[in-house]
């Protein structure tokens, strides 16, 4: 079996369409129980982040993209001529090498990332409930986690804080000059908001308040970094009060609205500044044309994107030798898994020639001569043994490079 991946991430597609095939984790799991209907698919693994979307697919023949863009074509209703211009294919090593790249978080649009290996492990996790993991998929998922932990463990290429909310508040400070006192509202309480709350604090941030939907994770989000929580359905009164607004949250739809925000633009003084790093986006794009609105998502962080690679290049160096090295050690696992039908080929052909000629030889010692019978057993084995490899020898020596493959076979037989 080979492996493909097929998808789009930050470098290939623009914001919009990333944000039209974000998968929600319901939709991961109905895609992976139709793919696991199809007699063309062994194996598959849906990956879906603020930064990619990508099918890691076991099939009989990786040559064969067609299967690829057939089950893609699960994740949208958007046609393969639309997409083609931003989709990318790997094909068996090419396609393991990425997951390597991805799972140690190079292949991210910060360099270091810590956040997508647990992505990744869930995603693999979410396909092996469904039983759409075999051994040559946990062979390779395992390994890429274990190049992972390697990564970090000796590189320096996840040390400080990398990730998209730690880059967004890095872009709030080039912004500002510095945060001391601004008030900033973060919407979400998940993983994303926690992140940038911790930076906002290690920032001397004190006038920090938080808006979930759900008020518990909200307070629970706050109480841990001595926040502020503020309700959700409050939420108008408070974007009139804040200097910045950092969204984060993993609703399906914009929760920060262009009437909400034009309304409250026309009695608020000074700016207001909205960083969206969220997918879908959370706030309407529409904003960004109110007059003292300054809307980044994350395709604005380039710049502090920039700066953090040029910190971790010579890490990078190090991250790839090591992806090198166990590339090598797996397509030499590769090839000795190919090699292992024709060993047992072989090996079943000789105990067949052995049993005939065993069964012979024992009928015969009853009435024979003991030492005859043993000779003629040997003979006729080593005769039956060599027959079908003599014939194939001759006839390798009459084609074309014969000089070649019979070297090979007398390294073979040494």
């Amino acid at each position: 079996m080979d492996l493909i991946v097929i998808g789009l991430n930050y470098r290939t597609a623009p914001l919009e369409l990333r944000e039209k095939l974000s998968l929600t984790k319901k939709q991961q799991q109905e895609i992976l129980e139709r793919i696991k209907l199809s007699p063309k698919v062994e194996g598959a693994i849906v990956l879906s982040t603020c930064n990619r979307t990508e099918l890691y697919l076991e099939v009989e023949n990786s040559a064969d993209n067609k299967i690829a863009f057939e089950i893609f074509n699960l994740i949208s209703n958007l046609s393969v001529e639309t997409l083609k211009n931003y989709i990318y294919i790997y094909n068996e090593i090419e396609a393991i090498t990425h997951l390597y790249r991805v799972a140690s978080g190079i292949d991210s649009l910060v360099i270091g990332e810590v956040q997508i290996l647990g992505q990744v492990k869930r995603a693999f996790y979410r396909s092996r409930d469904l039983g759409l993991i075999d051994s040559y998929l946990y062979k390779i998922f395992t390994d890429a986690f274990r190049v992972a932990k390697q990564v970090r463990t000796e590189t320096k290429i996840s040390y400080g804080a990398t990730s998209i909310s730690y880059v967004a508040v890095e872009l709030t400070k080039k912004i500002f000059g510095s945060l001391s006192g601004e008030t900033v509202l973060i919407l979400g309480a998940g993983k994303m908001s926690e992140l940038a709350l911790k930076s906002l604090v290690d920032n001397g941030v004190t006038g920090v308040m938080v808006a979930n939907r759900t008020y518990s994770r909200g307070e629970e989000l706050a109480n841990k970094f001595c926040a502020k929580v503020v309700r959700w359905n409050q939420l108008d009164e408070w974007v009139n009060k804040v200097d910045i607004i950092i969204a984060s949250t993993a609703a399906p739809h914009y929760v920060l609205h262009y009437n909400l925000v034009k309304q409250v633009m026309d009695t608020k003084r000074g700016p207001l500044f909205l960083i969206d790093i969220a997918l879908p986006r959370d706030i309407d794009p529409r904003v960004a044309k109110i007059p003292g609105v300054h809307l980044y998502d994350i395709d604005d962080l380039e710049e502090v994107v920039e700066d953090n690679l040029a910190k971790r290049k010579e890490e990078l160096k190090k991250v790839e030798a090591i992806i090198k090295n166990e590339i090598a050690s797996l397509e030499e696992w590769i090839n000795q898994q190919q090699a292992i039908p024709l060993i047992k080929d072989l090996r079943r052909r000789a105990d067949t020639i052995k049993e005939e000629e065993l069964s012979r030889a024992l009928h015969k010692l009853e009435s024979s001569d003991e030492r005859l019978v043993v000779e003629e057993l040997a003979n006729r084995l080593t005769n039956k043994l060599l027959h079908l490899p003599t014939i194939k020898i001759k006839e390798l020596a009459q084609n074309e490079n014969s000089k070649e493959k019979l070297s090979i076979i007398q390294k073979l037989f040494e």
